[in-house]
């Protein structure tokens, strides 16, 4: 892929995820600016989530650890524990949150 292919993908994950925080029913804040995303949890916590372009990868920071993905099969997986971007950020949200919280693609059409 190229530069302006990975930057729109990862602005488009950048914004996929900024409409499925505004669809919960849970009190998150965030704040996106420069390719990166903060999200801000009830108890302070947050999941920090940012544009990598030398290395093509989105990283994710979590309260527990960090993960690196990479654009492989139509979708964003973690070079290290092979686990999927959506299902990553769910669970992680889940574990911050301390209630179950499910991040995921609005599909075109839905709302």
């Amino acid at each position: 892929m190229n530069d302006l292919e990975y930057d729109e993908l990862t602005d488009n994950t950048l914004l996929a995820v900024e409409e499925a925080i505004e669809l919960l029913e849970l009190d998150l804040d965030y704040e996106s600016h420069g390719g990166l995303l903060s999200i801000t949890f009830p108890d302070q916590s947050k999941i920090i989530i940012n544009k990598q372009p030398p290395l093509q990868q989105l990283w994710v920071a979590t309260k527990f650890n960090g993960h690196h993905f990479e654009w492989r099969d139509q979708q964003w997986i973690d070079n290290r524990t092979g686990s999927e971007f959506w299902q990553l950020l769910t669970d992680a949200a889940s574990k911050q949150a301390g209630s179950p919280v499910v991040l995921a693609p609005q599909q075109a059409g839905t709302k």
